[in-house]
């Protein structure tokens, strides 16, 4: 019994081996490459399929997923002989498990080794200016140049990024001195712009404060002129309704006078002629005068006109060398 036993146990194992073999589950986004005898057969895709035990074998497992893979900096020459690493980031996919698997021994190296390669033709076809300021031209030449190439291999290349540019030491430190000298420079025209609008603002600000205290003083002016031609009027009417005669208007005039010399500045003052018809005409009012109260006082007896005073009545010093009296300002 015990040899029975054992024949059957194996046969179990071998039934539960085979059956494992049989079933296999294909996850999603994946693909295995069957071979029969060495020889390719089909390829299993997601979902359970079903293959001959001890003959079907699973040669490859293949991510069908977008894959990103980075690549270590690679040295490559500019045009202008200056090298510069450059750090490349590959975004690819697997679109054709059987050609992935047969058509090319390593696409992830091969993928990596025809990177270079471009790079390095790209670059070098390009000076340290335009390759630092050219990275979406670089990425599609290079995608361009992978896709082309890798179609064969199954492998479709989404993206190819530039993660980084690196100069040599001496040139970085040559950029960053000619960046200091352009923001100086840029900052001084810009201050000398700022100052130059602060002077604009500044001086049509003083402009237009002149118009407006010249406006001002216009108005002012004429308010002013408008006040005295309204005070003359008013004392002209004043005149003509009191009916003035010609006699108290010489004496208003004489009393004027006077002010006008005051000031401290005024050492000599020339009056116009006009002031002596006034005077002529204040005289022979005083003179009238005069003549009526010695009538007056002939008719009370007493011989011989009365004398008149004429010291009494104060009265300009007349220059004799000038042509107008002049009026001390005393």
């Amino acid at each position: 019994m015990q040899p029975v036993i054992i024949v059957l146990v194996i046969l179990v194992v071998l039934a539960f081996i085979a059956l494992i073999k049989t079933v296999q589950v294909i996850p999603q986004a994946s693909a295995a490459i069957v071979e029969r005898f060495g020889r390719y057969t089909r390829t299993l895709n997601a979902g359970l399929n079903i293959v001959v035990p001890f003959i079907d074998t699973i040669r490859n497992r293949i991510d069908l997923r977008e894959q990103v893979v980075p690549f270590p900096p690679q040295p490559v020459i500019t045009q202008d002989n200056l090298v510069v690493n450059i750090d490349t980031v590959i975004y690819y996919q697997v679109t054709d498990a059987r050609a992935a698997t047969y058509e090319v021994a390593s696409y992830i190296q091969a993928i990596e080794q025809l990177t270079v390669t471009t790079l390095r033709n790209i670059i070098g076809s390009m000076d340290l200016e335009s390759t630092l300021t050219s990275r979406e031209t670089i990425n599609a030449g290079l995608r361009g140049v992978l896709d082309e190439a890798t179609g064969k291999w199954g492998i479709r290349v989404n993206r190819v990024e530039l993660k980084a540019i690196e100069p040599p030491t001496s040139i970085q430190d040559s950029m960053e001195k000619q960046m200091r000298a352009d923001r100086d420079k840029r900052a001084a025209i810009l201050t000398a712009e700022g100052a130059r609008q602060a002077s604009i603002l500044t001086a049509e600000g003083q402009k237009q404060a002149e118009v407006l205290r010249a406006e001002g003083e216009a108005q002012a002016a004429v308010l002013r002129a408008d006040g005295e031609a309204a005070a003359i009027r008013t004392v002209f009417d004043a005149i003509h309704e009191g009916d003035a005669d010609q006699k108290l208007l010489a004496y208003q005039y004489l009393q004027t006078l006077p002010e006008i010399a005051k000031g401290d500045s005024n050492k000599l003052w020339i009056i116009p002629s006009e002031v002596g018809d006034a005077l002529k005409g204040l005289g022979g009012a005083f003179g009238g005068f005069a003549q009526g109260v010695g009538n007056a006082g002939n008719s009370g007896g007493q011989g011989g006109p009365a004398p008149v005073d004429n010291g009494s009545v104060p009265g300009p010093r007349l220059d004799k060398r000038r042509e107008y009296p002049e009026i001390d300002p005393e």
